[in-house]
């Protein structure tokens, strides 16, 4: 046997475990998840129903889903887009004005990204309750009680509240991916766009986000994707869908009728039309940004 030939086998060898825990925790649920979506079945010892495509046209004639619909793609189109935006602009800031405290700000808008979720939702729960919380006491001390009342107990309010603990918790973790993007970028650019007369303003929009475009793209599908899979704690704890499932969202739904309501097929077959649309979005969303720096 060649050395190369031994090479291989030991490279295989050393995969091959990881390989296996993958498929078996990984590939097999998931393929699991879709095959259930087509059955009715409660998850306690009972023998699964086929029904067909029954779960997912029950999801587009179930009231609450559609609702949850809703206020999932109200966070899903707000949040990544100011999210962005506020980590993008105190990127450049920071890196461009060269600041002293540089590290001592990108430090402070970093830590809520390492928080646990569950202590961000905890945390600004505190800060929306309608009594003591620092919010609204705030807004009595400067004599502005009159616009102080249950922020996450309000239909009106709730998403945006929400979309608020979601946007602090994220900003800073891309704004440091942004701050590295601008650090690579030559500084003889800008050098020279100062020379011709470009404002700070101008620089942004015509150096900073075409040289940085391949990095928002990144950014775009790993915002979107995380306002799925971050919304089920921060929703579960701070509102529980409330008030009257005006904060409802997909996957703490889906949740529900899983482990609240043993209907495990139906909350299967609304996991897998997450997994499409997520998917749908990622495909779209890379299409859409897809075009060089140049």
């Amino acid at each position: 046997m060649t050395i190369k030939a031994r090479r291989r086998i030991f490279i295989a060898a050393c995969l091959l475990p990881g390989l296996i825990l993958f498929c078996l925790f990984k590939i097999y649920p998931t393929l699991q998840v879709f095959q259930k979506s087509f059955y009715v079945w409660t998850g306690i010892g009972d023998k699964p129903k086929f029904v067909g495509f029954k779960n997912f046209i029950d999801m587009f004639h179930d009231d609450v889903f559609i609702l949850a619909l809703k206020n999932t793609g109200f966070l899903m189109l707000i949040v990544p887009v100011l999210t962005l935006f506020i980590a993008l602009l105190n990127a450049s800031i920071l890196t461009r004005t060269k600041l002293k405290e540089r590290n001592l700000y990108r430090t402070v808008f970093f830590f809520p990204s390492i928080l646990s979720f569950v202590v961000i939702a905890i945390l600004w729960s505190f800060i929306y309750h309608p009594t003591i919380g620092f919010l609204n006491s705030g807004l009595e001390f400067l004599g502005l009680g009159d616009y102080a009342f249950a922020w996450l107990g309000d239909q009106r309010t709730v998403l945006w509240a929400l979309a608020v603990t979601l946007i602090w918790q994220a900003a800073g973790y891309y704004m440091v991916m942004y701050m590295a993007g601008i650090d690579g970028i030559s500084a003889d650019l800008y050098e020279a766009a100062s020379i011709d007369g470009a404002t700070s303003v101008k620089q942004f929009f015509y150096i900073t986000i075409p040289m940085l475009w391949e990095i928002i793209r990144v950014t775009i599908i790993f915002s979107i994707n995380g306002v799925l899979s971050i919304s089920f704690v921060i929703v579960s704890i701070m509102t529980a869908g409330g008030p009257d499932r005006h904060s409802e969202v997909v996957m703490t739904y889906l949740y529900s009728q899983a482990f609240a309501n043993s209907n495990f097929g139906y909350a299967m077959a609304i996991g897998v039309f997450v997994f499409i649309v997520s998917l749908i979005l990622a495909l779209i969303s890379n299409k859409l940004t897809e075009r060089g720096a140049e």
